[in-house]
């Protein structure tokens, strides 16, 4: 077997027909600014290529269900193992799906409760016993069940699929095992201001409801009974009258009762569409949430329940077994049933750990979860597995983790490697690029000014590397400057009173407007608590009469300082291929309107509408615009094939003879951001919406690019371009979570010009991040902690960086002192 993987003549993307080779069995970074194509030679090349491979080993027959991949455009690779991808784009849709399933922990309680467990009555929670037949005789069936000596209910004894929420033996009847059902949001279905024949009940007022007319009739005649105005504004009739309306009496069932039966009722896709605006996600009346039915619930193991165990965090769960290990051991008759399982619980929950997710429960569903904490999570399963000759591909593993955490991130990828596997790492970060065994550095620049190996080797030879953006901000020949001085700001404070949302300890903050505040703190410690759950979501309740609930706060003050609330997250820009970079920053409607100003398309009396994929006139009626058709295999997967109307490129042929500066709108959409620049240089307006995207580190992006295959990093930093090309009031509140994910050094440098800019023209911007040296560039900075989960929540000290160093508290002061030495 090689020692190496060998890679000759690599294409895919935008890398120059390079040549490398990867040494096995070590750990290996690939650094590069964004998009100068490291994850095209990672993920596009070395992980697709043993993907592929591993599928053309497979059967005839078996392929038919999976599908053939296409060969990445390269001559040679040599040396290849199997490779697993720990990605963060894989987060799981799946609402089944919890930390404890993912990671076989709760497989493992599922164990402990079916074999250890104390059966209790769920009707009268007497103690269970097994069962004795009435003639003294015991027969296997007899034997086999249990019952309560106080009510007499029996049952089977408890396997491990009667704790699994997942079937039909443990589940609860009424959700399913989902602990939650779709139900009526009395908020959302009454306008308050108006009477009912005015049109109060919102939804019988847009949508005509064949059972409409008979509840209409009885609300009518209850409205009578209790002598009601029916004219009267529903706030003029009180609370008992509008309670009556919302859930009915004996005469009505009420407006709730009534859209929940019709949507459970209804075949039509369209009324449920409807009724669906109206409803919210609430805890299932029956499990309160635990998923699991009556009987499951109601076994105990050490005065707890499955679901009770399961609620525990991380850290509480192993501080849980570690004892029960410790009480096995001074006992002279060790149970090993319970030793064993223990065990195989501790081992993961350490892993777990070690990759900073203590603050998860194992009931935390995996929908829930960021792009990070799912990609850390999978790799600590991984670790857990004891697999080894894998070659293991992971992108920027450090996101969402504190330095702190950071350092324990490292030593888990040792272990890894210490197995026998080998590690290839995307990464930004300078500790993880210092802690690797072999450095593979892609650049120069982004796009098309990148794809060319500038460094391979170790480490230490990198010193010497002049034309390395990388090396130069490793080595200090380039570095982010500490500011001078900060800003004053004014006097003029946010400020959230008695936060006490999951692990926060009713603490008071205040946010100082007008400068860049950065919200630190070690994973789990508060920090997306308090600015996503409660800020975020009660200002934008306030400003937006938003639906969601923020989190437990006694009050919000301040908020008159502010017109306007930006939340920029890091989801999809759009769920389709059809949803890309112009379609959402609205350039895509300025290229529609450049190309049916042209003579060509006068003549023939185009509109920008027909450059439009989505709309009917111009696109290819073929494939509806998407430049793929859809082919149904009935029991086999579906498959996609490239258009032979219009060769994948989504328009009519009319449409495509329409040429600007000789290019259709195919070719137009398919250039990069970079490109666009200079190829739009005349059209102010566009020009300017261009620029801030090159500007905050998208020059390597297409204009046509789907949303599907961007990052969350880049997504968000799209939604800030959108945002910035807007006027701006001058008093508007910018909320970032992460706005450093995705990018190198350079880029930081290049982002924290743009914050600052917002800044300056009075604006507030509030970022959550663990880059050091945006901390160091914030003007205030407010930490929480001093660790994760239950040890989190707490404010350990607030003020600029240089107070923050001087307070002496938490972690983060530790780690900004090392960054102001350097």
């Amino acid at each position: 077997m090689s020692d190496f993987i060998k890679v000759k003549g690599a294409r895919v993307n935008n890398l120059k027909n390079i040549d490398l080779e990867i040494p096995l069995n070590k750990f290996i970074v690939v650094s590069g600014l964004s998009g100068s194509g490291k994850s095209s030679l990672v993920f596009d090349l070395i992980y697709a290529e043993s993907q592929r491979r591993y599928v053309e080993s497979l059967s005839s027959y078996a392929r038919q269900f999976v599908g053939m991949m296409d060969k990445p455009d390269v001559d040679l690779v040599e040396g290849l193992i199997p490779a697993i991808s720990i990605d963060q784009k894989s987060v799981s849709n799946n609402p089944r799906s919890t930390v404890g399933t993912i990671t076989e922990i709760y497989d493992y309680l599922r164990l402990l409760y079916s074999r250890l467990g104390v059966p209790h009555c769920a009707h009268c929670g007497s103690k269970m016993q097994r069962a004795a037949s009435r003639d003294g005789k015991r027969t296997k069936k007899e034997d086999q069940r249990i019952f309560c000596p106080k009510c007499g209910h029996e049952r089977l004894p408890f396997k491990p699929i009667d704790f699994s929420f997942n079937s039909g033996q443990g589940a609860c009847s009424t959700c399913g095992g989902l602990g939650y059902k779709l139900e009526v949001d009395p908020d959302s279905v009454l306008n308050l201001n108006l009477s009912i024949p005015q049109g109060a009940i919102k939804p019988w007022l847009h949508y005509n409801f064949d059972n409409q007319k008979k509840l209409a009739d009885e609300m009518e005649k209850m409205f009578i009974k209790y002598k009601f105005s029916f004219n009267l504004p529903l706030k003029e009739i009180g609370k008992k009258g509008v309670s009556l309306i919302l859930n009915g009496d004996s005469v009505f069932p009420g407006v709730i009762e009534g859209l929940n039966q019709k949507y459970q009722e209804t075949d039509s896709n369209y009324i449920r569409q409807k009724i669906g605006q109206y409803m919210k996600m609430m805890p299932c009346p029956s499990c309160a949430g635990k998923r699991l039915n009556n009987d499951s619930l109601s076994v105990k193991f050490k005065d707890f329940n499955i679901s009770d165990l399961s609620d525990k965090n991380i850290d509480e769960l192993n501080v849980f077994f570690s004892q029960l290990m410790k009480e096995q051991s001074n006992k002279q008759n060790e149970d090993l049933v319970l030793s064993s399982i223990a065990k195989e619980i501790l081992i993961r929950t350490e892993n777990i750990k070690k990759v900073g997710l203590p603050y998860l429960s194992t009931s935390r569903s995996a929908t829930t979860l960021s792009g990070g904490e799912s990609q850390r999570l999978r790799l600590s399963h991984q670790i857990s597995s004891n697999l080894v000759g894998l070659l293991y591909v992971l992108d920027e593993p450090s996101i969402g983790l504190h330095p702190k955490d950071n350092e324990n991130l490292i030593s888990i990828l040792k272990k890894l490697k210490a197995k026998g596997n080998s590690i290839i790492v995307v990464e930004h970060d300078s500790k993880m690029i210092m802690s690797a065994d072999y450095l593979l550095d892609i650049g120069p620049r982004a796009g098309e000014h990148g794809g060319e190996l500038i460094f391979s080797g170790d480490i230490k030879k990198m010193r010497n590397c002049k034309n390395s953006l990388t090396a130069d901000y490793l080595f200090g020949r380039k570095k982010i400057e500490t500011p001078d001085s900060y800003r004053k700001g004014s006097d003029k404070f946010l400020k959230i009173i008695g936060a006490n949302e999951n692990n926060l300890k009713n603490i008071d903050i205040s946010i100082p407007l007008e400068k860049l505040v950065a919200i630190t703190g070690v994973s789990g410690s508060g920090k997306s608590t308090l600015i996503i759950d409660i800020l975020a979501k009660a200002l934008n309740r306030k400003f937006y009469r938003s639906k969601d609930n923020p989190g437990e706060h006694k009050a919000i003050l301040g908020s008159e300082w502010i017109d306007k609330i930006i939340d920029i997250d890091q989801s999809p820009i759009g769920r389709t291929p059809r949803s890309n970079l112009a379609t959402y920053t609205g350039i895509f409607s300025h290229i529609r309107d450049e190309f049916a100003s042209l003579d060509d398309a006068k003549k023939k009396f185009f509109k920008p509408a027909h450059f439009s994929f989505n709309l009917n006139g111009g696109r290819c009626e073929k494939c509806q615009g998407d430049g793929l058709i859809k082919i149904e295999m009935q029991f086999l997967p579906d498959i996609y094939v490239k258009c032979d109307s219009c060769d994948g490129k989504r328009y009519k042929k009319e449409i495509l003879d329409i040429k600007l500066k000789n290019k259709n709108i195919f070719e137009v959409l398919d250039m990069t951001v970079e490109e666009s620049l200079k190829f739009f240089a005349y059209n102010k307006n566009l020009y300017n919406k261009l620029k801030v995207l090159d500007d905050i580190g998208l020059a390597y992006v297409r204009l046509g690019q789907s949303a599907t295959t961007l990052s969350g990093g880049e997504s968000q930093r799209i939604k800030l371009a959108f945002e910035l090309s807007r006027p701006s009031t001058g008093k508007t509140l910018y909320i970032l979570d992460e706005p450093t994910t995705g990018l190198h050094f350079d880029d930081v440098k290049n982002l924290l010009k743009v914050l600052n800019a917002l800044v300056d023209k009075g604006n507030t911007v509030v970022v959550i991040e663990h880059n050091l040296d945006v901390i160091k560039s914030s003007d205030w900075v407010i930490d929480l902690g001093p660790d994760g989960g239950d040890e989190g929540g707490k404010l350990v000290a607030c003020g600029t960086p240089v107070d923050i160093i001087k307070a002496k508290k938490g972690y983060t002061g530790k780690y900004l002192k090392e960054v102001f030495n350097k």
